[in-house]
């Protein structure tokens, strides 16, 4: 068993919702948008957009992909262009509205979509690109310039930020009044978690007006279904741990933020990073879901997590395999992606969550240290024999 398990997701207690539950025991409205799902959307509009655009909860993030790819995509274009770097839910949910996911490399600093070829892949397929799904990695602040001109251009874009809802920048909350759409996942591993959720923003409130509708069974104000919908509406109970996780959130950051700044401690006192050691290029402040970092290119971070797991430490490496090398997506097409199979092949996710302390950040730190000297001593080792191919 686990010494130090990768996520312990700590929601909110039942005691800070509770009171809402009467509310609920009072209205006898579960479900379709009721008041406390509406009070919930008001306030995330209000205390992280400034009140610009709308608002409106799925079920879940990869529910929300799947209506604002379906709601925005060009007809006619087949093609999703995205990132494999990515969480599988991405090119599942474009699959689901009918399109192909055509993979695009990313950079290696900050492990986005690297926009410059993703303009060569937008001039080579034209009008048979139907929408840009990027992804906002970890949580960062991706800056979406590019993205907004292409909105207005014509190309739809939905941004794929499912870690990013508490991410601020200079313009105040990642997404704000961005013109295209924005999904956001409050699945009980983020760092808004409110056990299984998602939001979908735009600075243009049409947009989130038809993926509401098309939300609730494609049905109109007159309860004629007049497109294509599903259910995808948050209950009542949910909205509930949604509002007591608002009133909690801003601790909560801070708590996190705390074990992040731990690591960065670590990481220079056991002197990683002048090892080869690097850390994500973010942006903005971000509250990251767990701490993702690349080993040195001359070692395997498959290698590193078994010796973890031999201390009892539960490690992971997202996005390895990248979505591209499941077998689902195999034959999809793509760019070159040698900057992404040299990401996937160093990422090392470590665990991340509220009640670590200093102390087991100490432990783990010290067995990622311990796995670099032993690697670095055997490298030596071999050199000195004249095994240079190590």
């Amino acid at each position: 068993m686990m010494k130090i398990p990768f996520l312990r997701p700590s929601l909110v207690r039942k005691e800070k919702w509770a009171y809402y539950l009467t509310q609920i025991d009072e209205s006898r409205i579960y479900s379709n948008y009721g008041p406390l799902n509406n009070r919930f959307e008001r306030r995330v509009l209000q205390q992280h957009f400034g009140g610009q655009g709308a608002v409106t909860t799925v079920n879940n993030a990869t529910t929300g992909l799947m209506l604002a790819i379906s709601q925005s995509r060009r007809r006619g274009g087949k093609y999703a262009l995205m990132p494999s770097f990515t969480f599988p839910a991405t090119p599942l949910a474009a699959i689901w509205c009918g399109l192909i996911p055509y993979f695009v490399d990313i950079r290696p600093d900050d492990w986005c979509m690297d926009e410059e070829l993703l303009e060569q892949v937008l001039k080579k397929l034209g009008d048979q690109v139907a929408v840009v799904v990027p992804y906002a990695v970890f949580g960062t602040d991706l800056k979406l310039d590019t993205y907004r001109q292409l909105h207005r251009n014509g190309i739809p874009v939905v941004v794929d930020a499912a870690s990013s809802f508490g991410t601020t920048g200079e313009k105040g909350q990642f997404g704000c009044g961005f013109p295209g759409m924005v999904v956001f996942s409050f699945h009980a591993t983020k760092s808004f978690g409110i056990g299984e959720g998602g939001l979908v923003y735009s600075g243009n409130p049409s947009l989130v007006d038809e993926v509401r509708q098309a939300g609730n069974f494609g049905f109109s104000p007159d309860r004629e279904v007049t497109m294509q919908g599903l259910n995808s509406k948050m209950s009542e109970y949910v909205a509930a741990i949604a509002l007591a996780t608002l009133d909690a959130f801003p601790k909560k950051r801070s708590t996190i933020e705390r074990v992040v700044q731990w690591y960065k401690e670590q990481f220079q006192q056991h002197h990683l990073f002048h090892q080869g050691w690097r850390y994500q290029e973010t942006k903005g402040r971000v509250t990251p879901q767990f701490l993702s970092v690349l080993c040195p290119a001359d070692q395997s971070n498959q290698e590193i997590v078994n010796q973890l797991h031999g201390r009892g430490i539960e490690a992971r490496t997202y996005f390895s395999p990248s979505c591209h090398q499941h077998r689902q997506f195999q034959s999809c097409p793509r760019t070159a992606l040698s900057v992404t199979h040299h990401i996937a092949g160093r990422i090392l996710s470590l665990p991340l969550w509220e009640e670590l302390t200093v102390e087991h950040i100490r432990f783990i730190v010290g067995g990622v240290s311990t796995n670099d000297r032993r690697h670095h001593l055997g490298v030596r080792g071999a050199r000195e024999r004249g095994l240079s191919d190590l």
